[in-house]
């Protein structure tokens, strides 16, 4: 019977419709069932099963607990067996709560004027019907017996019809708690200020209407003045919203404790383990067991009362000497949150560590492996230089490919050794400094068996870091003599210049087709897709260069024209000061 009440659809739909009826039957039930026990019986469970129907506690979606079931068929057998006017009271009281508490969640007009109308019809048959029937005064209110039988049904009258307008909405009814509770209080303190007033008094129903009235009113007002107020105190807002973040623990005082913790452990396991600990200090936690990640822990002692929370992959069970509170319970959930973010916080810091440790090899793994490519191209030139002399009848050139081969081997040997060095300590830069002319006429050495032509007016005369050079030209011309395999017509020059002003720059040209536009931008910047190498050589040469006080750059990306330029960075010339006027 409950499931089908719950699973009408006339709740989702016509609420304020079963409101209007509720309020009706509830409007017969104390007039007309006034004397008649039998009658009046009826009218209640007639009453009693459209606020079943109506009810915003539970959801029409929601199967009901057996204590759920347990209340509502003892609320009715109460009300079926022991209805006198106390108990009526105390119901209206608590009607009238449930229904003044939803005006204040509620964002339609139409709805709020709704719970209005039933409000105010609940609160004037308390006030004008039920307490003088307590007081014994239903003479002192003869006058408003036709106005209160004939006229207040207008009030849910007007209801069921406001209510075919908003029937449609679909919106599940909102019950404030705090509003609800604080109108059911009022409501039972005028119930109750009125009785006392008229039982020590002997005087008439409508003084003593105006008096509690009048009093609860001034009460109210008092209250209001002293929750936010203009002066220097901070009111009763402040002070209960403290008391509300301090149940059982300062919130201030936790949320600290619980920062210098994350500044002092550095692993996120240290950082449970030391929370954990300072969970335990609170007087009334016994003890406390966590799973946070794949690291899992317990702390002091357990206990019957246990409470579980979770943030994320933060589990913690609370083992507490009694019962916590609701109140307490989402007190505890909030710092239960905030620990989860300072342990996410310290696990992606852990990560980033790790990230940039294996970035640091990775990088280190990279240029060195790159710089061995250059070397073993740089001797895989001497070997086709010296097979190609093989070939050949004439042995007239055997003593220029020894004299080539005397030159490139030292050079080969310091590249070797720097190479070496780097192995044994990533974090040294060595330089191996060297004249212009020398390293100039070596480079030309080198390729002396490829088709690249070397124009140079004029040689720089000052010193140049050879070890970086070597490594950024011989990826530009090998990367050049690669693409003359595929594009056999494609020329390849190197041009030196010198300014004096500005110092050299060394460009590396060929005439092949150009860079598709979004390599070109990307060259320079992070790996690149290559389909016969790793794809980093100009990242790291580029990366190389800056280090070293140089500039790689693609300055032409057209068909026909793909340069590089290697140059001094420039550096930046400070504005000078202007001068003084005298």
């Amino acid at each position: 019977m409950f499931d089908y009440l719950k699973n009408n659809q006339l709740l989702a739909t016509n609420s304020q419709r079963i409101l209007a009826l509720m309020l009706i039957s509830l409007h017969v039930f104390l007039i007309w069932g006034d004397g008649t026990t039998q009658l009046q019986r009826a009218f209640f469970l007639c009453h009693y099963g459209l606020f079943l129907l109506w009810q915003p506690v539970w959801r029409n979606t929601e199967k009901l607990s057996k204590p759920a079931i347990a209340l509502f068929i003892s609320v009715g057998l109460i009300g079926f067996f022991y209805i006198n006017w106390w108990l009526t009271a105390i119901w209206l009281s608590i009607l009238f709560g449930l229904l003044g508490g939803r005006i204040f969640s509620e964002d339609t007009k139409a709805t709020r004027i709704i719970h209005i109308l039933a409000a105010s019809y609940l609160l004037a048959m308390l006030l004008l019907w039920v307490v003088p029937r307590l007081l014994d005064a239903s003479n002192d209110l003869e006058a408003a017996k036709f106005v209160i039988r004939y006229l207040t049904p207008v009030l849910p009258i007007a209801i069921f019809f406001i209510g075919k307008q908003t029937a449609k909405t679909g919106q599940p009814p909102i019950l404030d708690f705090f509003y609800t509770l604080l109108l059911m209080l009022v409501a039972f303190i005028l119930v109750l200020t009125s009785y006392v007033i008229g039982t020590l008094h002997a005087v008439n129903y409508i003084q003593v209407m105006f008096i509690a009235i009048f009093g609860l009113a001034f009460v109210l007002v008092a209250f209001s003045l002293l929750w936010q107020p203009s002066t220097r105190f901070s009111g009763i807002e402040l002070l209960m919203s403290r008391y509300l973040l301090s149940i059982g623990m300062p919130f201030e005082k936790w949320v600290k404790n619980i920062a210098t913790l994350g500044e002092i452990e550095s692993t996120p396991n240290g950082f449970v383990q030391a929370a954990m600990g300072e969970m335990t200090t609170l007087p009334w936690v016994s003890g406390v067991s966590w799973l946070a990640d794949e690291t899992q822990g317990k702390l002091g002692e357990s206990s019957s009362h246990i409470t579980n929370f979770n943030f994320k992959d933060f589990y913690m069970s609370l083992h507490t000497r009694w019962q916590i509170s609701p109140a307490l319970y989402v007190h505890v959930k909030l710092l239960t949150q905030i620990m989860g973010e300072f342990y996410e916080a310290k696990r992606r810091e852990e990560n980033l560590r790790q990230n940039a440790y294996m970035q640091a090899f990775y990088e280190t793994g990279s240029r060195l492996t790159h710089d061995i490519k250059n070397i073993l191209q740089s001797v895989g030139t001497l070997v086709s230089a010296a097979e190609q002399n093989d070939t050949k009848e004439n042995k007239a050139d055997d003593e220029a490919l020894l004299q080539l081969i005397r030159k490139q081997l030292p050079v080969l040997n310091q590249r070797i050794a720097a190479t070496l060095d780097k192995l044994k300590a990533p974090g040294e830069e060595k330089k191996r400094l060297e004249k212009m002319s020398a390293w100039w006429k070596n480079l030309q050495l080198r390729h002396n068996h490829d088709a690249i032509e070397f124009v140079a007016v004029q040689l720089p005369k000052q010193e140049i870091n050879a070890e970086v050079l070597d490594s950024v030209l011989d990826n530009l011309l090998n990367n050049a003599l690669e693409k003359t395999k595929y594009q056999p017509s494609t020329f390849i020059k190197v041009e030196m210049y010198d300014d004096a002003e500005n110092g050299f720059s060394i460009d590396v040209t060929d005439t092949g087709r150009a860079m598709d536009a979004q390599i070109a931008n990307d060259i320079f910047k992070k790996h690149i897709a290559s389909h016969n190498g790793l794809g980093v050589g100009l990242f790291h040469a580029a990366q190389d260069s800056k280090q070293a006080g140089y500039e790689l750059s693609l300055t032409s990306n057209v068909n026909g024209a793909v340069r590089f330029r290697v140059e001094l960075a420039p550096n930046p010339v400070p504005n000078p000061a202007p001068l003084a006027n005298n």
